[in-house]
């Protein structure tokens, strides 16, 4: 019985002490930085200031504005008649028809995976996770890219797999 009681006693003051301790430790670590010096809060980044404060705007630019979005709705209807086309005149025979089908559903993919990224990876919330998502984004866009066009020049090209797969 008065093992338990001195147990009661002790564990509790030890606990609140150590959390203590590990606070004030991750305070001090983050009170050193430039980049954060907000009160720390668990769950994750502080943006500073209030929720009533204006936020920062990027400055304009060409590619981000509304030209960028002309341009993904253009690759986007673009995709339709030129699916089309490539499959009326087969791979082979036309095989810039597949080189630009080929080149056009990769960046209309790679357009839409950015569009993920900075809605939900957004730099200023996740500042490692988001510029290394980004990079991985463009390295496999770049790596899909050359592996279309070596599918399209050395074998039977997109159009002609397609078509493959589908009677198969």
């Amino acid at each position: 019985m008065a093992s338990s009681l001195l147990v009661r006693s002790t564990l509790p003051r030890a606990l609140t002490q150590r959390s203590i301790l590990r606070s004030t430790a991750i305070q001090a670590r983050h009170a050193t930085d430039d980049a954060y010096n907000a009160a720390y809060i668990p769950g994750g980044p502080v943006y500073k200031g209030t929720v009533n404060d204006p936020t920062t705007f990027p400055p304009p630019s060409r590619a981000n504005g509304s030209y960028h979005w002309a341009f993904e709705r253009l690759l986007a209807a673009s995709l339709i008649p030129m699916t089309a086309a490539a499959f009326a005149t087969s791979g082979t025979a036309h095989p810039i028809v597949d080189g630009l089908l080929g080149v056009s559903l990769v960046m209309h993919t790679h357009i839409g995976f950015d569009s993920i990224l900075v809605d939900y990876l957004h730099k200023r919330k996740f500042p490692i996770i988001g510029p290394t998502a980004k990079w991985t984004l463009r390295a496999a866009t770049v790596a899909s890219l050359v592996g279309i066009y070596q599918f399209n020049t050395n074998d039977i090209g997109l159009t002609e797999l397609i078509v493959k797969v589908w009677h198969a």
